[in-house]
């Protein structure tokens, strides 16, 4: 019943933009911590960014300044808008859920730390490519 479908992945040139959206349905997202994690094949998991239930936000050093995570409680929807892209941003993208109200110490800071998020979504693949 609770799922996180991502979508916005594509093709792209070097320097262009994406926007990656992550809807969640069977549940709110109000309460929940959304983190963005990306995969490339060879890769470790890493994750890029994090939005809290306060909107405290975390962008990793890789991305900071290109990538901006947003959330809109209406739609039950976060947002990932990637602008400058680079080959190296080439992935399966995935947002995954933290529950805040099993896991009280949830915080986005720091890092994005993948053992706190509870629900993920299937991924959207972002190709990079001249």
């Amino acid at each position: 019943q609770l799922q996180l479908v991502e979508s916005g992945g594509g093709v792209v040139q070097p320097g262009g933009s994406l926007r990656l959206s992550c809807a969640a349905s069977g549940f709110t997202l109000n309460y929940y911590g959304i983190g963005w994690f990306r995969q490339a094949p060879g890769r470790d998991r890493e994750g890029v960014s994090c939005i809290s239930m306060h909107d405290d936000k975390y962008y990793a050093d890789s991305v900071k300044g290109r990538f901006t995570i947003s959330r809109d409680n209406a739609k039950n929807t976060v947002y990932l808008h990637i602008n400058n892209l680079e080959p190296d941003d080439t992935a399966v993208y995935y947002c995954a859920a933290a529950d805040t109200v099993r896991r009280e110490g949830y915080v986005c800071y720091g890092e994005v730390r993948e053992y706190e998020y509870d629900y993920w979504g299937q991924g959207t693949q972002v190709t990079v490519s001249s």
